[in-house]
């Protein structure tokens, strides 16, 4: 802090008899020019370059109390897909509520969720926030991952996730998703959540998962591609995904997830390196709470008929998420997920997921929803 000694010199010379400021305050009385009437412009000069002084003083520590401040944010690398089930992510991050809560965060985005199970263990991600995977109850049954709160879900009214049929197919007969039995349908990866959503709906109308045939293409560029492409029948897409093709006519839409069988989606997770700094995870979970309850409160209670309105209360958080998804505002009404306002997770639902994929033969037994639950962390549904 030397800089606040001199400026204190600085002013006691000012006032100082023999100072050099107050022989040039007593010449320039001799001049014939005055800012004051009375005599007096010199002396309020030197005083207000005095106060001057301070004040500059005064910026310096208060600059330099801001880079400590800045110094002691928290850094956390995230992973997410760029889709609306990350909304809270984005608008955590635009609206600065990480930093709010002492964070400095960088979002690392992918292209299938799988991937960002797989970099959050391996330490390239310290969370990861994306939908459950076959892949990703692995790690965590083997202790390499745990959940520590919900996010997306599949719910009527809220379109993610549908079912999209070819031309070709849709022509032949393949009209909505109960009729995908003996089709060939794209994934990103066999035991994903698109995989999970079809066994749902296997289980539903009463056919064979088996009966299907599972086209795994790694992403959703290249599941949308061959629907395009017409190398599989249908795909399960995010509408985001899908709306280029439905726009262009490279495909036909059949029906929303969310509607047919809603399920818990999504997740945030970490792994145990990670959930050994506490600081850390509370204060991400706390920005994402925040909002949580600002994209609930405005976006999903706004939604009618799948649809948020476009005013001045939506408007800018609709831009937020448009700009996280390079997709226009236009697209992103008809494509906001639902995600609990509290951040809840439905444990019920996620142990039911588990099992399933247990018997499908996806993910290894010995371990259910308790197993892989930071219960310190996760609010339960």
């Amino acid at each position: 802090m030397r800089p606040c000694p001199k400026d204190s010199r600085a002013f006691s010379s000012e006032v100082d008899t023999g100072s050099r400021e107050e022989k040039a305050s007593k010449q320039e009385s001799r001049a014939p020019f005055r800012f004051d009437r009375n005599g007096n412009g010199s002396r309020r000069r030197t005083a207000m370059k005095g106060w001057a002084r301070l004040a500059l003083a005064g910026l310096l520590v208060w600059a330099a109390s801001g880079i400590a401040r800045a110094d002691d944010l928290l850094k956390a690398k995230v992973g997410v897909l760029r889709l609306s089930s990350s909304a809270p992510v984005f608008i955590a991050q635009d609206k600065g509520y990480f930093r709010d809560a002492g964070l400095d965060v960088e979002l690392k985005f992918f292209d299938a969720a799988q991937p960002i199970a797989v970099a959050t263990t391996s330490g390239d991600v310290d969370f990861g926030i994306t939908a459950f995977t076959a892949g990703l109850y692995n790690l965590a049954g083997k202790g390499t991952l745990k959940v520590i709160g919900g996010m997306s879900r599949e719910k009527a009214g809220y379109p993610l996730i549908g079912y999209f049929a070819s031309n070709n197919a849709y022509t032949a007969g393949l009209k909505t998703p109960k009729d995908l039995a003996g089709k060939r349908v794209a994934v990103t990866q066999v035991g994903s959540s698109f995989h999970y959503s079809l066994g749902l709906l296997a289980d539903k109308y009463g056919f064979k998962l088996s009966d299907v045939k599972i086209v795994p293409l790694q992403s959703l560029s290249n599941a949308a591609a061959a629907l395009k492409g017409e190398t599989v029948d249908a795909a399960l897409l995010p509408v985001s995904t899908a709306r280029t093709l439905m726009d262009s006519g490279g495909a036909k839409f059949l029906g929303w997830v969310g509607d047919e069988t809603p399920w818990q989606l999504g997740a945030i997770f970490a792994s145990p390196k990670t959930l050994a700094n506490a600081k850390l995870v509370t204060r991400l979970l706390t920005a994402l709470t925040r909002a949580d309850h600002e994209y609930h409160d405005v976006i999903l209670t706004a939604i009618k008929d799948g649809v948020v309105p476009i005013n001045e209360k939506t408007k800018p958080l609709l831009e937020i998420i448009a700009k996280y998804t390079n997709l226009p505002v236009e697209q992103v009404v008809g494509n906001c997920a639902y995600v609990d306002p509290d951040g809840k997770l439905d444990v019920k639902n996620v142990d039911n997921q588990i099992k399933w994929l247990q018997e499908q033969g996806f993910v290894d037994k010995g371990f259910d929803a308790g197993t892989i639950i930071a219960r310190d962390y996760v609010k339960a549904d």
